[in-house]
Formats: structure tokens, sequence, C-alpha cells
């Protein structure tokens, strides 16, 4: 097996199709707990390139964990309400990152042994849950709220629950065809024996239908058309240059203030410990 910088370069190919489709279905999570978190649209894109495509090339282990986990929205925006701003919140991102390459470096992984499998199976119930519910009102074309709400008290007063009767005097046609199309492929794609063999990724198969299906509605009219109130208006930049421009940047004039300090240490452990968790599960999967 050759390598180049720890990168093994015969499954190369494999990391790289598994990265995209990571990248492919978490980006709309990206969006919505980045908006949910009080976190600019951008920054959450950055993030699923990072944790899709850059963590699934240079992960050394052939079933891992990343992306955007939504168990810490609530955790993100206590930490951004506490330091006032977001660019002394990266501050605080730049120690948890730290202290996790101290962790790692030290094999602290361990410590999710001590943790028992019952909270391991609430927690990624609980997520999957959240996330089902969640995506309801969307699947039909509600959107309010198009780029989400995590959190269950929302702030236009409505609830999970109530956002999911809300949603039967609010359909939108072409968002309605397009969701319940994109379920229908996916379980055709898992039940139908030609497909299944596929080595194309279904996720990235629903990703293309959608785009393709929008762009036919948009042919034949107003009825149809997805219009710009169920669309997550992301900031689009010229070039490079101008997307690096919408990224705030750290204000390291904040590094003394102990809040920092705090917070940084709060995300590692509560990041960590999620991750762990995840990938516990993800290791019983695995013989």
């Amino acid at each position: 097996m050759s390598a180049m910088n720890g990168i093994s370069l015969s499954t190369l190919a494999a990391d790289a199709k598994a990265g995209l489709v990571v990248f492919f279905v978490a980006l709309p999570l990206c969006l919505g707990i980045a908006l949910a978190s009080g976190a600019p649209l951008v920054s959450g894109l950055l993030a699923g390139i990072i944790g899709g495509i850059v963590v699934g090339i240079l992960s050394g282990s052939h079933t891992s964990v990343s992306g955007p986990a939504a168990g810490l929205t609530a955790v993100v925006v206590a930490q951004i309400l506490s330091l006032r701003s977001f660019s002394v919140f990266l501050i605080a991102v730049i120690l948890a990152g730290f202290l996790q390459v101290v962790l790692g470096v030290a094999r602290g992984g361990f410590i999710a042994a001590f943790v028992p499998s019952s909270v391991i199976k609430g927690l990624l119930a609980a997520i999957g849950v959240i996330i089902v519910l969640k995506q309801i009102p969307h699947l039909v074309g509600h959107d309010p709220n198009p780029e989400g709400e995590m959190a269950f008290f929302q702030p236009n007063l409505e609830t999970t629950f109530s956002e999911l009767f809300r949603m039967f005097g609010d359909f939108q046609l072409g968002s309605a065809m397009i969701g319940l199309g994109s379920i229908a492929l996916l379980v055709l794609w898992d039940t139908w024996e030609p497909l299944k063999k596929s080595l194309f990724p279904a996720p990235v198969a629903v990703v293309l239908f959608g785009i393709g299906v929008a762009w036919w509605f948009e042919q034949l009219g107003d009825s149809w058309l997805i219009k710009a109130s169920h669309l997550v208006q992301v900031p689009m930049a010229g070039d490079l240059g101008e997307f690096f421009g919408l990224l705030p940047r750290p204000d390291f004039s904040q590094w003394a203030n102990p809040v920092i300090y705090t917070a940084g240490m709060t995300l590692a452990v509560v990041a960590s410990l999620e991750t762990l968790l995840n990938l516990q599960a993800v290791d019983r999967l695995d013989s």
C-alpha cells in the first residue's frame, strides 16, 4: 500500500467519494446549525467542506464520523452570548481544537469506554428524532424559516410540534414533490438490486435529482416554482478572495478574557465526548 504524507493512495478515491457524499448530505444541516447557533452561514459552509471532504481524505480510519453536530448548537449559542461576539468566540474554537489535538496525542479516547451503551443509543436516537421532526415541515414546503431552527422553542413562538400542525395549511407544490421524490428515490436505491449494486452514491443521486427537478419546475411556471422564500440565502462570492472576506476573523485582542478559556474547554469536552460516542456506535457496525 503506497502512501504519501500519511494519505493512502490506494484508498484515496474511496475516501474522496465518501467525503463528497458526507458533504452533500451534511451541507443543509451545516447551514441550519450555523444559523441556529448565531454563526454566519458561510462558516457552516466552510465547516461542511472541511468535515466532509478534508477530514474524509486525511482520516486514517475506513469508518469515521465527521460533520455537523446538532447537539453542539445549544453550547455554541450559549458561548457566543457569553462572549458577545462571534469573532471572540473563534478564539475559543481555536483553543478547543488545540485541546482536542492534545487529547488525541495523549490517547484520551479511552474515556468513552466508561460511558454506558444506553447513553450512546439515547444520544443517537435523540439526534435522529430531532432532525426528522425538524425536517418534516420543510419536506412539504412549509418554510417560514428556510434555514431551520434546532431549538424546541423557536424564535417565531412556535415549537417543534406546533410547526408540524401548521405545515398542513402551507404546502408548496414544487418543494413537496422534490422532497417526497427524493425519499422515494432513496428507498428505490436501497431496494432495487441494480441500483443497490451501483457504485454511484444514492445521496449524490438525490442531490442531482433535486437540482434537475427544481430547474424543470422553473420552466413549468409560478405554481411549481421554488421561490426565494423556500431557499437558503447563502452570501455569494465572486472569487476565493471574496469568499475568505466573508469569514469573520478571530479577535485576538481578547485573548486575556478568562471566559474564552472556559468556553474553549467546554467546547472541547462536549465535542470530543459526542464524537467518541458516535465513533463507538460506528465501531459496533464494523466487525
